[in-house]
């Protein structure tokens, strides 16, 4: 038995992916099946979000602050508003019932996830733009977000 057919491509399923991509404004989408996995990606000079990866989650530590954070008035116009790549719902864990990915007041550094964001059924992990402290959490677990609606606000 031959490793050829075990390794086909099936190329209607990634120009599937690529108009999705195109159709959506993702920039990434990864699917798989078994032990086989498809991933799309393509770079999108325009756009300011963070970058977007399916990964294993895993839990976040959460760290107490030092001093209590005060909520901010205006979190749209805030320098540290983190804003939504996408529309979706927003989850604030990796599954229910596990501990939140933030807190307010935690500490987090550049790169680790936020929340993810489901996107016509693909989750997609939200990162951090930037190390800093966790202001304020927007978004409630479940919640529909728009494309640029601000998540959480990092000082």
């Amino acid at each position: 038995m031959s490793d050829t057919k075990a390794h086909a491509v099936d190329t209607a399923l990634i120009r599937e992916l690529a108009l999705l991509l195109d159709e959506t404004g993702l920039t990434e989408i990864e699917v798989g099946a078994g032990e086989s996995r498809i991933r799309i990606a393509r770079q999108a000079a325009q756009m300011a979000a963070p970058q977007m990866m399916y990964q294993a989650p895993a839990a976040a530590a959460v760290v107490a602050a030092a001093a209590p954070v005060a909520a901010v008035s205006d979190p749209a116009s805030h320098p540290g508003a983190v804003p939504s790549p996408m529309v979706g719902t927003v989850y604030l864990s990796p599954e229910p019932g596990a501990a939140a990915f933030i807190a307010e007041g935690q500490t987090v550094r550049e790169g680790q996830t936020l929340l993810i964001i489901e996107a016509m059924k693909v989750m997609n992990h939200i990162r951090a733009p930037r190390g800093g402290v966790v202001a304020q959490v927007l978004v409630k677990n479940g919640q529909p977000v728009e494309f640029g609606e601000p998540l959480a606000i990092i000082e």
